[in-house]
């Protein structure tokens, strides 16, 4: 027998988005089937009867908002412009090198 492939199929395992999202109202009782989710984002409120897999107006309660990432925001401040370039120590600054551009000029 080959192997079946599925598409559309029940994802297995998955969260309901309205678990995380910030406009969502869910009341969970105790047995599994307790569980009644209300959208807030819509207008009226909207009772969901079953899970969310995807939402269009979903946002995670768990993510800071803007105003509570500029609190958070540490203020950088730059330091003093350095110069560029090679760094001379205090024996190199006077002492000068002759470099020979051909071997026959060793010599001189």
């Amino acid at each position: 027998m080959g192997k079946l492939n599925m598409q559309g199929g029940t994802p297995v395992g998955a969260t309901a988005l309205c678990k995380t999202c910030s406009y969502a109202h869910v009341m969970t009782g105790f047995r599994e089937s307790e569980l009644v989710m209300i959208c807030t984002e819509v207008h009226p409120n909207l009772r969901l009867p079953f899970p969310v897999y995807d939402c269009t107006g979903y946002h995670d309660k768990n993510r800071p908002d803007y105003n509570q990432m500029q609190k958070l925001a540490i203020d950088v401040v730059p330091g003093p412009l350095k110069n560029l370039g090679f760094k001379l120590g205090l024996g190199f600054a006077k002492t000068a090198v002759k470099v020979p551009l051909d071997p026959e000029d060793e010599d001189d």
